[in-house]
């Protein structure tokens, strides 16, 4: 089989997501407006979902090629960045179909922390608990993590709730301009951790403590070819699901009104229809016995998702001259607290185990609950 045949075959998903989305660019627009058919609604929310989450893989597909190719950490950094600029893209596109949705990014960017931080984490390391005992990480790269992790998500998503310059859950302009800055800095102040001089704090420790300088993966995706192929690749794929996210917002839209479901659910589909491929991901690597590579993907994705998601939302909202609701009400900001105080536990010992898990994942079973029934 020729190179060209085999590039084709491997790359059958891209077409599948450009033929759908040049159909819905097309002809969307009457196949969305009519909800009455419970048959029709299920028909296009699958056909869309499936052909979103095609493109996602995609995308972590190519990304994780390039982690072969670049190590760590910057291969999981890549793949956060992909994954975090997909789901702002999403938000933006959403936020523009429907503008009375004031409070999308807040729920996106607390679903994301919730399910990320308690259904991920718990996920990854309770089957990791299970297989292997105990597993270990990097002490300092998690730390590092939490450290900005925890001032941004309360600043972001607690503090509107007590400024009194404007009224309600949302921040002034010079409150948001701040807000975006210090969002910005934070985290270029990190990367520069990241890549530069504390690189090795990302990297797994070896059994006696020190730093192991490999990067050794487990991936699925096919032939590894130039850095500059799977780069294109990766961001072609996510053209879709951007695409998409608008037209996915009408069939989501319905079925919050019809159910008169909370309007938070939302924010919890964007963040699932994003984080599944990072999931698999992340629960691949804790079977594999490679903690370090989930925790790398968890926090990052968290990290990524509040100091860029944030900014952006709030650059947006200046420009179209909207509003946006960032502060939780009580029962979430309690939910919040719990949860970044239970990483910090978590992640302040180099080693894990099963039961840390199943208190994580509890913590993701009361968000679901509390999310329906107050």
């Amino acid at each position: 089989m020729s190179k060209g045949n085999s590039v084709l075959l491997e790359e059958w998903p891209f077409a599948v997501a450009v033929l759908t989305t040049l159909l819905f660019l097309l002809f969307g627009k009457p196949w969305l407006a009519d909800f009455s058919n419970v048959w029709w609604l299920v028909l296009m929310s699958a056909w869309l979902f499936g052909a979103m989450m095609t493109s996602a893989f995609g995308v972590v597909r190519h990304a994780e090629a390039l982690a072969d190719k670049l190590g760590e950490p910057l291969g999981t950094l890549i793949l956060t960045l992909a994954v975090t600029g997909m789901e702002v893209m999403m938000i933006a596109a959403i936020m523009y179909y429907d503008p009375s949705n004031a409070t999308l990014a807040r729920d996106a960017m607390f679903a994301v922390v919730m399910i990320v931080l308690n259904g991920m984490v718990g996920l990854s390391l309770l089957l990791g608990g299970l297989r292997y005992q105990e597993q270990i990480h990097n002490l300092q790269g998690a730390n590092a993590f939490l450290a900005v992790i925890l001032p941004l998500a309360v600043l972001g998503l607690v503090l509107p709730n007590f400024t009194v310059s404007t009224p309600g859950p949302i921040l002034s302009s010079m409150q948001s301009m701040f807000l975006i800055v210090m969002s910005l800095v934070l985290y270029g102040v990190f990367l520069a951790i990241q890549t530069g001089v504390h690189r090795d704090y990302f990297v797994s420790p070896d059994v006696q403590g020190g730093p192991k300088a490999t990067a050794a993966h487990t991936h699925i995706h096919g032939a590894t070819r130039s850095v500059s192929y799977h780069t294109v690749l990766l961001l072609l794929y996510s053209v879709p699901v951007v695409v998409l996210s608008k037209q996915m917002a009408a069939p989501v839209n319905h079925v919050i009104n019809s159910l008169d479901a909370p309007p938070a659910l939302g924010g919890f589909i964007v963040s699932v229809l994003i984080l599944s491929p990072e999931a698999l991901t992340a629960t691949r690597a804790a079977l594999a016995n490679e903690l370090q590579r989930s925790v790398n993907i968890l926090l990052g994705s968290v990290l990524a998702s509040i100091s860029l998601t944030i900014p952006i939302v709030l650059a947006l909202a200046f420009l179209a001259n909207r509003t946006i609701v960032l502060g939780l009400d009580s029962v979430d900001t309690t939910q919040l607290v719990l949860a970044l105080g239970l990483s910090m536990l978590t992640f302040g010992s180099v080693r894990t185990n099963a039961l840390l898990g199943a208190v994580h994942l509890l913590l993701f079973l009361t968000y679901l609950l509390l999310m329906f029934e107050r």
